[in-house]
């Protein structure tokens, strides 16, 4: 067995020092976040993305050396492991390639190899399968077989028991089951035809032909759930002269003795045991392998939906469209605490025009509010009618954008929310998350499941416990990457942060609400249950503004700050400097001393140094203002006003395998297909874009009664040109 730490080296292409360092600090208990971020020299300075792809394969990994043992220890026991065995078990590189070698041993359901079994043909079997010469023929051999008791009443009955027994023995060749795997996966093609008279979603797929290796992830998710639904019927077609080629060129000698016998068995096995195994097999792998890719393509969705830029500093107007039950308004401070509820009924069936907007009007003239949220679920076009005719009528400039409520209505009705407010119905917290949505997303998502966030394909379809913990990994790089505010965080977002639990993030929250808000980071060490090995899993990711001690501000770990001050001190620099944000030049005096004597001198590495100089150069910065800023609107536009050739600005809402969806202020999001993305050759649309991009677009068409928008952006840049 080759050295796990060996493997992933290769597979990562990183240095097997670093990858046994992973090891590790992953054993002894230490998060990926802190591992990332604060012990760089160990790994290499490799990514967060890759030490969890590291961890996952090492999971893996490890559990095919717990199989492996296992499978063992299972033929051991029948006395049947011999050495050729227990090395290729060793040297099985995946779960499969074990189970295919343990499969001859498993207890099986009897079957007809068995029942001959019973009737004592193995012996015959195994002298025909030899196919060496006897100098009898195959009949005569089977004479010998012949016992009326044990129920073989004929040579003819001996040899069809025996048949049946090689035939198991052919199906069950580890081998054999390898090499048709990759016969299917080369040369096999997908069929799926239509299985009712019923138009469906799935007409695409009603005369369905691919390569099994061309298939898209997104084509064998909808043929999956056709066939789930019954509107599909789908299987792989595989040209058998191939297939038994592969077969009998493994296990039949011709010419020799029992050779046509074993022919004959080699085709039985084909068609009776293993064609619709393999393909079940098959199956199986391209939906293992589409849902990774949809897995993927929701975590590369959710990174930069959570890290859009905040609106900072202003004061919000939430508002969640409806018809019959009313708008529900919530007013937020910059701070996301509620100000003011109230509920209008500008839409149909009530048409209360002018009594909301008196309503919304007072609300933010009291209010001073300076931006508005709209969900963009039901109703959400009139009420964005209805806010930027109300606008017109304002004293003061209040712009307004429409964001995404998708979860809004999972959170607002949860145990979370309830608890959070009390005080408001289910439809009022829902106004409140919208409106917080745009002051801060991270902090407000960060609540929701992050399957019901709206991005990515089929998420229904794909293994729940591998998707949620993607993208649990995804909110956790997040959270930890902007870091955290402990004297406003709510337990939900210091669930997120690294070495922190729920138990532990509701007792900060006690904590803070009983003694005031935190003054030290180090008073941490005092909440309940936050031991000294939580504490430096999470101390660098958590921030207290409200301290003295201005490295508290900063994403400098606590373990650091004598390094920090070692190096103020060789760039001429104090605290009081860094605290008054005048360290600009900061970098430049490091370079000049030379960043690796710098760090020889302060004790640390030159990864580590890097990192502490440019956090003392900006300190409290968050990555997020680095990225350009939502898009606010204060225009309205429909559909209908759209025509072809026209060029607009829009936001990315989706990213898929086939496209983006481009959401360009008229309540229909509009597909970019992959060909439309970009001149050069595009594998996947993520290489192009992601989800809060700004982008421009061409319209390409405008389909009014399917209320469909196709755009363009590699023509939007031409005309650009």
């Amino acid at each position: 067995m080759e050295d796990i730490a060996h493997i992933l080296a290769n597979e990562l292409k990183q240095k097997q020092e670093h990858v046994e360092n992973v090891i590790r600090l992953i054993d002894e208990g230490n998060t990926i976040p802190f591992i990332a971020r604060y012990r760089k020299e160990m790994h290499g300075t490799m990514d967060d993305q890759t030490i969890r792809t590291l961890v996952e394969r090492l999971q893996y990994l490890r559990n095919l050396d717990a199989r492996r043992e296992e499978v063992k220890a299972a033929i051991q026991s029948q006395d049947k492991l011999t050495d050729e065995l227990n090395i290729a078990i060793d040297r099985a590189s995946t779960l499969a390639e074990v189970e295919d070698l343990y499969r001859p041993f498993k207890q099986k359901r009897r079957t007809r190899a068995s029942a001959a079994k019973e009737r004592g043909l193995e012996p015959l079997a195994e002298l025909l399968f030899a196919q060496e010469g006897m100098g009898r023929s195959p009949a005569d051999l089977a004479a010998d077989f012949v016992l009326e008791e044990a129920g073989v009443a004929s040579a003819e009955e001996a040899l069809a028991g025996a048949s049946d027994i090689i035939a198991e023995w052919i199906a069950e060749d580890a081998q054999i089951r390898k090499m048709l795997r990759a016969l299917f996966w080369n040369q096999g093609k997908l069929q799926s035809k239509q299985a009712t008279e019923e138009d469906s979603v799935y007409r695409l797929y009603y005369a369905f032909e691919q390569p099994v290796a061309k298939l898209q992830g997104h084509q064998i998710l909808a043929i999956n759930r056709g066939e789930r639904e019954g509107f599909l019927k789908c299987g792989i077609s595989i040209d058998p002269e191939w297939a038994l080629q592969l077969i009998t060129k493994r296990v039949v000698k011709p010419g020799h003795f029992g050779a046509d016998l074993v022919q004959a068995s080699a085709e039985d096995a084909w068609s009776r045991l293993i064609f619709s195994s393999v393909e079940r097999e098959i199956r199986n792998m391209l939906t293992e392998k589409a849902s990774e890719g949809a897995i993927h393509v929701f975590a590369l969705n959710l990174k930069p939906l959570l890290m859009q830029p905040p609106v900072k500093g202003k004061r919000a107007l939430g508002l969640d469209p409806a018809y019959r039950t009313g708008c529900k308004l919530a007013v937020i401070d910059e701070t996301g605490k509620v100000l003011d509820t109230g509920v209008i009924y500008p839409t149909p069936p009530h048409n209360k025009t002018q009594e909301a907007a008196a309503k919304m009007k007072q609300l933010i003239e009291t209010h001073q509010v300076d931006v508005i949220s709209i969900g963009n679920g039901t109703a959400s076009k009139e009420a964005e009618f209805f806010v930027a005719d109300v606008r017109k009528e304002l004293d003061r400039p209040v712009s307004y954008m429409v964001v995404s409520e998708a979860g809004a209505s999972v959170y607002s009705a949860s145990k979370l929310a309830a608890e959070e407010f009390p005080e408001y119905d289910v439809s009022l917290r829902s106004a409140v998350s919208i409106a917080r949505r745009l002051l801060d997303p991270l902090a407000e998502l960060v609540k929701i499941d992050p399957k019901a966030i709206g991005v990515g394909q089929y998420q229904h379809d794909l293994p729940q416990k591998q998707l949620d913990e993607a993208l649990s990994g995804v909110v956790e790089d997040c959270v930890n990457r902007v870091g955290v505010d402990l004297n406003t965080a709510s337990a939900p977002l210091l669930n997120r942060v690294a070495g922190l639990t729920a138990a532990t993030a509701k007792n900060i929250v006690a904590y803070r609400e009983e003694h005031g808000a935190f003054t030290l980071r180090k008073q941490l060490l005092k909440v309940p249950k936050l031991g000294p090995k939580a504490f430096l899993q999470c101390a660098g990711f958590l921030r207290v503004p409200e301290s003295q001690q201005v490295l508290d501000h900063t994403g400098v770990h606590p373990e650091s700050y004598q390094v920090a001050e070692s190096l103020l001190t060789l760039c001429q620099y104090t605290l009081d400097d860094v605290k008054a944000g005048e360290c600009t030049q900061l970098q430049d005096r490091l370079e000049a001393f030379g960043l690796a004597r710098a760090a020889e001198q302060c004790g640390v590495g030159v990864p580590t140094l890097s990192d502490i100089a440019a956090e003392l150069t900006k300190p409290g910065r968050d990555p997020r203002d680095e990225l350009p800023p939502p898009m606010l609107r204060s225009d309205v536009m429909e559909l209908k006003h759209l025509k072809p050739g026209m060029t607009l600005m829009g936001t990315v809402r989706n990213v898929i395998d086939f496209g983006a969806f481009i959401d360009v202020g008229v309540h229909q999001d509009g597909l970019v297909h992959i060909s439309e993305l970009s001149d050069r050759f595009v594998r996947h649309p993520s290489e192009v874009v992601s989800v809060g991009d700004i982008v421009t677009v061409l319209i390409l068409g405008v389909d009014l009664e399917q209320n469909r928008l196709s755009l363009s952006m590699k023509q939007a840049k031409k005309e650009e040109v």
